[in-house]
Parts: structure tokens; sequence; C-alpha cells
């Protein structure tokens, strides 16, 4: 085989090359630039990539088989008269099966006493057959395997007149082995290749590290308009003069009004931010450039304000544009926030953002439309007009809204007949446009698995409380841990039927759920004061009553030792409405004053803890005032359990026996005996019928599908 370099040639290119990376990271460690640390590094690598290919290369030589060496022996044929040279036969020993066979001795012996005929040899197989005489002619042949030099043999069987014949068979070891190393040598040559493909490559991403990564559409193609988009009507018109703006300027530019700079669409999860967007380009005709804050936001200082920089200069060629920033409080954070300091890269790319939105050279023609869930955390600077002049708020749907939304997932679901659109909406206060997505989907799958044709109501429910509180689990056994949960659940639902500004009750079950719930009573709540937030002092009071009605239940039916620990969440629930009322809302004796306010982070710049407002003896004081509240609500749920204990024992038992119990039937059993108050329920309503056809304004796509 061929051999490509010596051992001592080996070994120098392996310190050569050890030598040569060492130098080159060191080389690179000194560079003040990261364009040139990562031109050093990529050198570095290369070097070191040709090294390794090289040693391999050298290690497979090493390993290869030697090339055959010619075994022919020293006599030539044409120096004895008696031997001849013939071509390659088929009877050689390789193309035949082995015979009988002698021993190197025996063929001596049997050449001194004349008994052999004719001998062929086999120099490439070491290989002899011999013919002994037999009657004056050659007999059966016998196989002798010989040296590599068999002179002796040759000037024995010349002396002794016998025919002497060398038969050459064809030999590929030769032949083999250069084709090994051509194999070799091209596997090894692609591996070169390739590595140098590779480095080439990344030198040249090393060269595009700071560009923008924004994704350009010169008209975004969207599939969303405004027409599309359902629930946030009042964010769709300030959006729209927008878009207005940049297909008829000449509108407000003759009054000398000026395009916004920048909107800012603010709002909870799943409201339909990046939705609005979607219109947005698709509505504005103008080119389109999208990203996520995060990507700005690398490893390496100042890779973030290149990226800021090289995105706004596209922008500017291309003006009139809009440039859309998702979840912009990756890049946008306070600066100098948290403890000891801040984050460099990102200050640099925020301060690089402040620059560019309103700087020396100005920004004319690009509109930066960002979007957020997390406001508090934004950097002031950020925030002030002549950069973001509009801050639309994106807030969770009303019940107009939720309808619409619902309409719009209902086209494309199978739904009975008997399922009412109006009641799902009333039902689900709170819900944004993707939790109403994930509703109706949800009641789809269940459908789907108990092989129903159509959603019907009985899906709808279970997906809402699967939504909202869990999983369903296999029903508890007979046994007092279920009839003490059946008392405390009762005492919940038995409180918010009977207290006068208490939500009404929408059913109670004491199936388990998941994450440990032995069983709930679910509330329907006034959708008016859930929208406005506006909670009166008797709601509250009730609502701590309503909350303390389950431990009151179980210490009025089994007695202080038999009290448990599954009232520790409404326990939290009471110690923070009290305090709230104290405190923050001024509901107490205390008198009108905010005492507390909501704790800053200390990662947004805030002081490590809430500092006191208000002296100790106040302090004591709201203790006294908080502990008064929770106990007087307490005494009023246990007075009123213990006047309608034999209503208490007969709900339980109907709970035990069908395990759930649906609001307006708690209702009818609680009115056969005692009076209760009349509120908004929802058996009182009048639903609307289910319309038969859609108009063309609700084939929208709802907020929050994505």
């Amino acid at each position: 085989m061929m051999r490509f370099f010596g051992i001592d040639s080996r070994l120098g290119l392996l310190r050569q090359s050890a030598t040569r990376s060492h130098r080159d990271g060191a080389d690179a460690c000194p560079q003040s630039s990261p364009r040139g640390a990562t031109q050093s590094r990529f050198r570095g690598r290369r070097r070191r990539a040709i090294a390794s290919a090289l040693l391999l290369l050298n290690l497979l030589a090493l390993a290869a088989p030697a090339t055959a060496q010619d075994r022919s022996p020293e006599p030539s044929p044409e120096s004895s008269p008696n031997a001849s040279v013939a071509q390659p036969s088929p009877n050689s020993p390789g193309s035949q099966r082995r015979g009988r066979t002698l021993t190197y001795g025996d063929l001596m012996q049997k050449l001194d006493a004349g008994e052999v005929k004719r001998i062929d040899l086999f120099p490439s197989e070491q290989l002899a057959r011999v013919f002994l005489e037999q009657n004056g002619r050659a007999g059966s042949p016998y196989e002798v395997t010989l040296f590599e030099r068999n002179s002796e043999l040759i000037e024995k069987a010349r002396a002794k007149g016998v025919e002497l014949s060398v038969q050459e068979s064809v030999d590929r070891t030769a032949a083999l082995s250069l084709i090994a190393n051509l194999l070799f040598v091209g596997l090894v040559i692609a591996l070169l290749v390739n590595i140098v493909r590779r480095t080439a490559n990344a030198s040249g991403q090393a060269m595009n590290f700071g560009k923008s990564r924004a994704k350009f559409q010169m008209e975004a193609k969207t599939g969303v308009t405004f027409d599309d988009v359902a629930g946030v009507e009042e964010a769709k018109e300030e959006l729209q003069e927008v878009v207005t703006f940049l297909k008829q300027p000449e509108r407000f530019t003759a009054i000398g009004a000026k395009i916004p700079r920048g909107v800012l669409l603010v709002g909870p999860p799943g409201t339909g931010k990046t939705l609005l967007a979607k219109a947005i380009a698709g509505e504005a005709g103008v080119p389109f450039f999208s990203m996520s804050g995060s990507e700005f936001v690398e490893m390496f200082v100042g890779v973030g304000a290149s990226r800021v920089r090289d995105l706004f200069r596209k922008a500017k060629e291309s003006a009139p544009c809009i440039v859309f920033i998702d979840e912009i409080d990756a890049v946008g954070r306070q600066r100098g926030a948290g403890i000891g300091g801040g984050n460099d890269e990102r200050e640099q790319t925020l301060n690089q953002l402040l620059t560019e939105m309103d700087g020396f050279e100005g920004n004319s023609g690009v509109i930066i439309i960002a979007a957020t869930n997390r406001p508090d955390v934004l950097d002031s600077a950020l925030m002030r007009p002549g950069r973001f002049d509009r801050q639309i708020t994106v807030d969770l749907p009303s019940y107009n809204g939720r309808l619409a939304i619902l309409q719009v997932h209902a086209r494309t679901k199978k739904m009975e007949e008997a399922v009412s659109i109006e009641t799902i909406a009333q039902r689900t206060p709170g819900f944004a446009g993707a939790d109403l997505a994930n509703l109706l989907n949800e009641a789809a799958i269940l459908t789907a698995r108990r092989r129903k044709p159509a959603i019907g109501s009985e899906e709808i429910d279970d997906a809402i409380d699967r939504i909202t509180i869990g999983l369903k689990l296999a029903p508890l056994l007979d046994s007092k841990k279920k009839r003490l949960i059946a008392y405390h659940e009762v005492g919940h639902a038995l409180l918010m039927t009977l207290l006068e500004h208490s939500d009404p009750l929408n059913k109670v079950t004491i199936v388990p759920r998941s994450g440990g719930i032995g069983g709930f009573a679910q509330q329907v709540f006034n959708e008016e004061m859930v929208d406005s937030g506006l909670y009166t002092r008797a709601w509250i009071l009730d609502r701590i009553v309503m909350t303390l009605g389950g431990r009151a239940a179980e210490q009025e039916v089994f007695g202080d030792p038999e009290v448990t620990v599954g009232a520790s969440n409404d326990l939290k629930v009471v110690g923070m409405l009290a305090r709230e009322m104290v405190t923050r809302y001024g509901m107490s004796d205390l008198g009108p004053l905010a005492l507390e306010s909501q704790a800053g982070e200390v990662f947004l710049g805030r002081g490590w803890m809430a500092q006191a407002e208000y002296s100790e003896e106040v302090a004591a004081k709201i203790d006294r005032t908080v502990r008064e509240i929770a106990v007087t609500c307490y005494e009023k749920a246990r007075q009123i359990l213990r006047e309608h204990r034999e209503l208490v024992d007969t709900l339980v038992d109907k709970l035990l026996d069908e395990e759930i119990i649906e609001g307006d039937v708690f209702r009818q059993i609680v009115r056969a005996s005692v009076a209760i108050p009349d509120k908004d329920y929802p058996e009182d309503r009048v639903a609307k019928p289910r319309p038969s056809e859609r108009s063309s304004t609700e084939t929208a796509t709802a907020i929050g599908a994505s």
C-alpha cells in the first residue's frame, strides 16, 4: 500500500497542529471586537479540522494491508532445462478441491528414493503438487506446503531429473490493495471538502451575525382583515385610523395632523393582539416587517443594537411601512432594574431602539406597532409620546364580544339545536378569545370521544368545568370522606342560595377533579360587576360568609375534633378579602384610608419589600379589624346552617345519591323549606333563539384563534 508520510513526519505534523491550534486560540483572545474574535475562532477551527483529517488519513494508511511482495523462487524457470513456465491453469490448487497431502520432509525422502515423477510449483500460494511414479506413469497428485524460498527442493529435483514446472495463478492482491487505498483517499478528500465548506458557511454567517432577522413582506398576505376580527371593536377603530393614514395621508395632512409613530397593544394573554397585527398587515397594503422582541437579544453585547439599526435601515428604505414587534417586553424592560444593575446587552438594544424611534435623525414614514401583556415592566422612555403615541388596550371581551366570538367558532362545529350560544356567553365572564376557542374545541373532542353526532349542552358544561377546575376523576366510594365532602360543599351551596348579595349557584358536585379537588360549588358571576370591577361591601362580606360555609358545616355537623384541612384555600381567600377591605378599600371602622399599596417587584427597579405606611399601633388595629371581620362572618355562616340543619341533611342525602345537583334543582329543594332572596337566576333569563343564518359580519375569525 502507498505510504503518504513516515512515522516521524506524522508525529511532527501532530506537534505542529497542536502548536498552531494553541497559537490560534491565544491570538483570538485579545481581539477587542466580536467580529475579529469570531473570525479568529473560525480560522482556528478550520486549521484544527484539517490537521484532524490528515491524522485520520495516516491512521488509515497504517491500518491498511501491505502490498503483496513477489514470492517467485530464486532460480528462474529459464535456468532449469527441465522446468517450464505454464500459463494460469484451472488445475491450480485454488480452483480445485484439495486432495492428499505430504509433508516437506516426506517429499525430500521420496525425491531421494526416485519415486517422484513430476512437481508443479505454485509460488504465489506457496504450494506444490507432487505426482509420484506408479508403473512408469504419474499417479494421483499430492499437495505439499512449501517455504518462501525452496532452492534445495529445486536443486534436488533437477539433480534427480524430475519434471519441474512453475504454474503462475492470477494474483489480485495488489489490485485490491490499490482499490482500497483509492477508496480511503477519496473518503478523506470528501471529508476535507465538507469541513472546509462548512467552515466557509460559518464564516459567512459570522459576517451576518448583526443583521436583522425580521420577516419582510411587500404586501402581507395574512388572510386576515378587520372584518375577520370580532369582540374588540374599540381597538379596531383605533387601528383603522392608522391604516387609513397610510392609504390616504392627504385627509390628515390637509389639516396638519401627523401620523402616530408608534402604537402599543396592551392586554391580557389570548385577547387577540397578534391577530390585530395580522389584520393591520392585511389591510394596510404597505411593506410589513414582523419579528419578536426576543430575536434582538443575543449573548454578545452589541448584536441586538446592530440588528435594530439594520431593521430600521431597511424600513426607511421601504417607507412608508409598518414594523411589528411582538412581545416587546423582552427587549424594552426598565434599564438598571434588578439586583446589582441590569443586562448590558438588553439595555444597549433598548437604547438603540429609543434612538431609532425618536432620535436626532427622525423616523418619518415608519410606524412601529408593538404588543405586550406586561406594560408595567416597560421603560418609561419607551412609553412616552413621540415613540409610542398611542396605547390601545385590548381587554377581555364583554358579553356581546364573547357572543360574537362564540358565533364565529360555532360555524365550524356541529352543535345541537338545543345548545344556546347566548347561555354559553353568559356563563363565561372573564374568558378571553383564546379561552372561548379552546372551550368549543374541548367540547368537540368530548363529543367525538363519546361517539355523538353533534355537540350538546352536557359537553359544553363538561368543557367549562375541565378548563376552569380540572379533569374529572373516578367518583368516590361511599365512605366517611365522601359524606364529609358532601356536607362541606352543601355548606357553600346553601349559603350561596340564602345570602342576599351573593352570586347564584350554578351547580354543586362531589365528583373529584384533578389537583386534589374533592368537589366544588360553582357560582354564576354577575356580568356587570365582573366587567366593571365595582364590587360592593355587601357583596364582599357575603362572599366571605359563603367561603367560610364549608368549614362552618364541618364544625356544626362533625364537631371541632373532626374539622379537616379541606378549607385551607378558603381561609386564604377570606384573609385576602378581609385585609383588602381594611387596608385598600377603606371598608372598615378605621375609616376611608388606603393604608397599603401593591408592592413593586425588585427586578423592576422597585424596593426589596413593601414599606409600612403606618405605625405599629395602626398595624395592631388592622390585624384586630381583619380578625373581627373573619370571625363575624364565620359566626353568621354557622348560625344560618344551624337554623337549617334539616335542610342541610336533606340536600346532603340527595347529593350523595346523585353526586351532581344543578342550580335550579337545588333552589327548588330550598324553596320548599324556606324563602330565598330574589336574584337574577339563570333559569329566569329568557335566552334568545339561536339564529339559523349568520350575517356577513359574523363570518369573522374570533380573537385568540391562532
